[in-house]
């Protein structure tokens, strides 16, 4: 399975995207602002394509996709959030978008996962950010 984000707003507080699933728009997504040098806790992570898999978050008591060898970073996941408060670097996901927050975002969150869960049995997953 092949997930892309491409971002496509990017502000002072954070950054918003477009999530496709093998070439399908999935979702929106918000993230750190996109920052030229990493400020722990408030930058995005760099672009580039990473390998995804499904494990327990112990911050989180659930199982959570998470971004493997991102560098610099550690614990990348996507999870449900609504703005730039709610996230240390991950990805959070949403049905709609308006600046600075991602709305409806469990539901987006649910209907990712379903499909990562049914895909992570039979292939790998990556996630390209451009």
């Amino acid at each position: 399975m092949e997930l892309n984000v491409k971002r496509t707003d990017l502000s002072e507080n954070c950054t918003i995207g477009e999530l496709s699933v093998d070439g399908q728009f999935e979702c929106y997504t918000l993230e750190d602002t996109v920052r030229p040098i990493k400020i722990k806790g408030v930058t995005a992570i760099p672009a580039g394509r990473y390998e995804v898999i499904i494990n327990y978050s112990q911050r989180f008591n659930r199982q959570l996709p998470l971004l493997m060898n991102v560098p610099d970073f550690e614990g990348v996941r996507i999870h449900p959030g609504n703005t730039a408060a709610d996230t240390e670097g991950c990805i959070l996901v949403g049905q709609t978008k308006s600046e600075g927050f991602v709305g409806e975002s469990r539901l987006a969150f649910e209907q990712l996962f379903n499909k990562l869960q049914a895909a992570s049995l039979t292939s790998k997953i990556f996630i390209e950010i451009a």
